[in-house]
């Protein structure tokens, strides 16, 4: 856990001007009002629980609490007239007046980050003729205030507002009522207390504070969240009229364990709230004083550690809330407990000699004071939370390799790497297979009466025969695709139509007399249309039994538009509770009987809530019998930017197993560019292309703002076993990074599922390793 000095003093040291800028969420807190604009900066809602102060025992106590009655805020005509800088120089005198009411000295470092804050950001609003004029008032402000608390004129005159959120019986109302020192608030140790939104008020040390506390929200299940919902919309409903100026939500410090999860809730809280609500957020931990748990070691763990291992713990939760870790909430420790120890003047300390409700008030000030700062300023630049937009840009290398990876798919056209492979190549192969002896296939009781020898010989016999047949059956495809070809040039008109087949009437299907089960002719007599869509479901492997089992549809049809013209579209629509997935392609080719091939493509896929759109468009011709040349340009378009790119590539064959590709491109986009190519050599094994046994050497170099990157990639895939396929995929590039991937498939050896005891092993070794550890975060896929 970061403490509020720890984390201000960082801010300060590492971007001391840029976090003079107040962050915001994305989404609105405080829907209509201007108050979540200009709420203060997380640096400077400091956390100040380890205050400066040598000795805070010694400290001076708080002074008694003086009830009033809720009162709207007058602001003077003087006031209101006031120049920028005129208000912020009341504010820091206002600021330190209350400093010196709750003995907080000048030079505390904490209050000294504070008004350093106040400084640099008055600096960044004055111009270049009011320097000179804010360094004065600034060290004006010390001496007014010191003369306006001596003789207490004009009455200090200052307010806020802190919205409580929090589990039910994690101990809100009981915090309120020990800041305000009276008993306002109802509670119970066994029962929820509050039962609505209610605004309890009090003044303390001058300071009127106005709390809004709220029902408490029950531990996240699907039984409960219906009802948190419905309290959270109640709370929205009412902060609306008037927004408070910061937020804390309470969690109890001896709840926090290892199975600690309340993911659900603050996920539910950012949803109806928005990202902001963070921004303007501090923890609080309640029962500080509690005993500490046992260690890994046995022995109780140190204060100073638990605390730190439950803080991480929620902020941990809270940057998965909002999808953003760089947000630091501050913490605030908090014990209500009437036997909590005390120092000489009453006041009740926390277990490292801190004064709580001390600090507590100090840190609703300073969240306060910047706020009201920010808003005089009116700070426009701001850092957003949650998923920043600037972050999801893509890489311009990135998009570069895979235009030159891409092909797009052509409908209805086989690739001509097949075509080239001519039917005398294949007329070895479909007479030896019509020069085969007849087989007996055997059941399965006579094939468990086989030896080990005579199985094995018989299934390489099944396999060599499969290889056969698939060849005879792709040399028949081919000759069937040539004769259909020539066909529909013969049976052209002359205005370029194929003349339709002539109708011949089939005859009628015998039915059986009755509706036997034995006959599901009736069940299955239907009209087959000539519809060419096909539909698909996307399954989900991790449903639950009593689920449907899919989550999306796979929709893809191609047609034959003209003669020479083709298209296709596929597409795959997938919908949770929350996230909707789109994914399609449409492509369109034309084949020029004596020219080149033209292709085009429009491709949709969903980023997050965003929609990628890239158009694809190639032109590819034959150099020579097998070689083929190819053009292409892709245009893409990701939010507001756009990227544009072109590439040559020329592929030529070697025999019917040996492939070489070589191609080169450039792709631009938000005023860079990035350049690259790639050597890529295929070989095939013998029985291609009815097995795809192959193995690819690509040597790739990529170059962007004078850097180069150049890599290697050795990819295979091949057969093991006549059940048994694996495939290895391996890279480096020239700064020693690099990727080995190896997969296997097997129907056979059944015992390679094995393989995953391993991973299991690991996982259970790892928890009983780490299982006294209460600094164990689960995993995010």
């Amino acid at each position: 856990m970061m403490s509020i000095k720890d984390w201000v003093v960082s801010q300060l040291v590492s971007n001391s001007l840029a976090s003079a800028r107040p962050l915001s969420g994305n989404d609105s807190f405080f829907e209509g009002s201007a108050q979540t604009a200009n709420a203060p900066s997380p640096e400077v809602a400091a956390d100040l629980s380890h205050p400066s102060v040598p000795s805070q025992e010694t400290a001076p106590p708080l002074r008694q609490v003086t009830f009033e009655n809720p009162l709207q805020h007058r602001h003077t005509t003087k006031e209101k007239n006031l120049d920028p800088l005129a208000k912020i120089e009341m504010l820091q005198i206002k600021f330190l007046r209350l400093l010196h009411r709750l003995g907080r000295p000048q030079d505390d470092l904490i209050v000294a980050k504070v008004l350093y804050r106040i400084h640099l950001a008055t600096l960044i609003r004055a111009g270049e003729s009011d320097l000179k004029r804010v360094n004065l008032r600034s060290d004006k402000a010390k001496e007014i205030a010191i003369q306006q608390e001596t003789s207490g004129v004009p009455e200090l005159d200052f307010e806020f507002t802190i919205l409580v959120l929090g589990k039910t019986g994690v101990g809100k109302s009981s915090t309120i009522n020990s800041i305000l020192n009276q008993a306002k608030a109802k509670t119970n140790a066994f029962q929820p207390a509050t039962d609505r939104v209610q605004e309890v008020a009090g003044t303390v040390n001058g300071m009127k504070i106005s709390f809004v506390d709220t029902p408490g929200l029950l531990p996240s299940s699907p039984n409960t969240i219906g009802r948190n919902r419905k309290i959270l919309h109640k709370i929205k409903k009412r902060i609306r009229k008037s927004p408070p100026d910061m937020v804390l939500y309470f969690e109890r410090l001896d709840m926090i364990n290892n199975n600690y999860s309340d993911l659900p809730l603050l996920k539910l809280i950012t949803e109806v709230f928005g990202t902001g609500i963070w921004f303007n957020t501090m923890l609080v931990m309640t029962h500080s004083c509690s005993p500490l748990p046992e260690g890994p070691n046995g022995y109780p763990a140190t204060y100073e550690s638990y605390r730190t291992q439950c803080t991480d713990l929620i902020q941990h939760y809270i940057h998965q809330a909002i999808s953003d870790s760089k947000l630091e909430n501050p913490f605030l420790f908090v014990e209500n407990h009437p036997e909590c120890r005390t120092n000489v003047n009453g006041d009740k300390i926390l277990p490292d000699g801190q004064i709580w409700k001390s600090q507590f008030i100090l840190s609703c000030l300073c969240t306060k004071i910047l706020g009201d700062v920010n808003k005089v300023l009116d700070f426009q630049d701001r850092i957003e939370l949650g998923v920043s937009n600037s972050a999801r840009v893509p890489s311009l290398p990135h998009l570069l390799s895979s235009f030159l990876r891409h092909r797009i798919s052509n409908p209805n056209v086989t690739e001509s790497e097949i075509d080239f492979i001519a039917l005398s190549d294949l007329e070895k192969e479909d007479e030896e297979y019509d020069q085969l002896p007849p087989i007996r296939i055997l059941t399965k009781s006579q094939f468990k009466k086989l030896s080990n020898s005579q199985k094995n010989d018989y299934l390489d016999e099944l396999d060599y025969r499969e290889t056969l047949y698939l060849k005879k059956q792709l040399k028949e495809e081919l000759r069937a695709r040539k004769e259909k070809k020539i066909s529909e040039d013969g049976n052209l008109d002359g205005d370029g139509n194929i003349d339709p087949p002539e109708p011949v009437l089939l005859p009628d299907m015998a039915v059986p007399p009755s509706f036997d089960s034995d006959n599901p002719l009736h069940r299955y007599r239907c009209l087959v249309t000539s519809d060419q869509w096909l539909a698909r479901p996307v399954l989900d492997p991790h449903g639950w039994d009593h689920d449907v089992g899919f989550d999306g549809i796979n929709l893809e049809s191609a047609t034959k538009v003209s003669k020479n013209l083709y298209a296709s579209v596929t597409g795959q629509i997938s919908k949770d509770k929350q996230d909707l997935n789109v994914q399609s392609e449409c492509c369109a080719a034309f084949l020029d009987p004596r020219g080149p091939t033209y292709s085009a493509a429009l491709d949709v896929q969903s980023s997050g809530k965003e929609l990628i759109y890239t158009l694809h468009g190639s032109t590819k011709m034959c150099v020579l019998e097998r070689n083929i040349a190819e053009c292409g340009v892709s245009l893409l378009s990701f939010g507001n930017s756009y990227y544009a790119g072109v590439k040559l590539e020329d592929s030529f064959l070697v025999g019917n197993r040996v492939k070489f590709v070589i191609n080169g491109g450039q792709m631009r986009g938000r005023e860079q560019a990035a350049y690259g190519g790639s050597l890529q050599t295929v070989i095939r094994g013998r029985d291609y292309p009815v097995r795809n046994d192959k193995v690819s050497l690509t040597m790739t170099v990529l170059s962007m703002n004078k850097e180069t990157v150049l890599s290697g990639n050795i990819e295979s895939d091949f057969r093991v076993g006549r059940g048994t396929n694996m495939s290895i995929n391996a890279n480096i590039n020239n700064r020693s990074m690099g990727q080995l991937t190896i997969k296997t498939s097997s129907s056979e050896h059944l015992e390679i599922a094995l393989i995953a005891a391993a991973s299991i092993l690991r996982v259970l070794f790892r928890r009983a390793r780490h299982g006294g550890s209460v600094k164990e975060y689960p995993e995010v896929a």
